[in-house]
């Protein structure tokens, strides 16, 4: 990771764009709003998690496993918010 503050940019942005996904199922499935609702919470607390681990790596001092945490960090974004897609797809595919 470049710096700090492009991660957690990354972070925002795959939350906006999860969101805005949210969304748009809301608006195509109005029946679904509180399944809908509360996996955008579920995301939102991600986030959180997400900014708690960024702003505090294990080993600050140790320039190699700082690195290794953050790319770790990156991997399990990726994979959170990818789970939380396929999540809302099994969701808007069910009837």
């Amino acid at each position: 990771m470049a710096n700090l503050r492009n991660l957690k940019k990354e972070i925002d942005y795959r939350l906006e764009e999860f969101v805005f996904d949210c969304e748009m199922a809301i608006y195509f499935q109005p029946s679904k709003e509180e399944a809908v609702v509360g996996i955008m919470e579920n995301a939102v607390a991600l986030r959180n998690a997400l900014y708690i681990k960024a702003n505090h790596p294990t080993e600050p001092r140790n320039k190699s496993l700082v690195k290794k945490y953050y790319a770790a960090l990156r991997r399990d974004m990726v994979s959170s918010f990818g789970s939380l897609f396929e999540e809302l797809s099994a969701l808007n595919e069910a009837k």
